[in-house]
């Protein structure tokens, strides 16, 4: 039975360092959300790790390009290293809302759905890590279905934030930005999911 065992590791540490880049954004996102201090300065910092994740994109479109053999299939590396890209775009998407919208301070369910995308984006690194494993399809599996439960929580946070702004707030315009911010928070847990389940499928498909 076929295994992944590739005949390039350098397409597994390219995603292991996408991935990682991924965590180091999320970090950032959690500490401006909880800090809520230099915004511009936090929100540049996450944008250079956006700036980052860019650039493994691009070198492995590269390596894709020149490789004549590749450790899994070609539309799989496309999928994966696509998915993981959109999962960083998202975080710097949502901090730049928070700087274009003007906001002076964070809320508590920001606070939680700043702390789900980090856990998510974490579990989601360890399957990456686990993926070139022969062994560690299992492990794969594992991470991507905890991404899956976060995934699921960061909805009812989102939901909860916004059914207690309609309720609670009166200025259409500070509900307008929360609800926009929240939908951006969200979705980058939706990304998470999504990359999670094309890791799932890579290592079933070469388990």
């Amino acid at each position: 039975m076929f295994r992944i065992i590739p005949r390039d590791q350098e397409f597994f540490v390219l995603f292991q360092k996408a991935s990682a880049n991924i965590v180091e954004g999320a970090k950032r996102l959690k500490e401006l959300l909880e800090q809520f201090d230099n915004l511009r300065e936090r929100v540049r910092a996450i944008e250079e790790v956006e700036h980052k994740g860019d650039s493994l994109t691009h070198e492995i479109m590269r390596k894709l390009n020149t490789s004549f053999i590749t450790p899994i299939d070609r539309e799989d590396i496309l999928a994966l290293t696509s998915s993981l890209d959109d999962v960083i775009d998202l975080i710097d998407a949502a901090a730049t809302k928070l700087l274009l919208y003007k906001v002076t301070e964070t809320t508590p369910y920001a606070k939680e759905l700043g702390f789900l995308i980090l856990k998510c984006v974490q579990e989601l690194h360890k399957g990456v890590v686990h993926l070139p494993a022969p062994k560690g399809r299992d492990r794969v599996y594992e991470h991507c279905h905890e991404v899956n439960s976060i995934e699921n929580e960061a909805d009812r946070v989102c939901r909860d934030a916004i059914a207690y702004l309609f309720e609670h707030e009166k200025d259409p315009v500070y509900i307008l930005k929360w609800k926009e911010i929240y939908e951006a928070l969200e979705t980058a847990t939706d990304r998470c999911e999504d990359a999670a389940n094309v890791l799932e499928g890579v290592a079933l498909k070469n388990a």
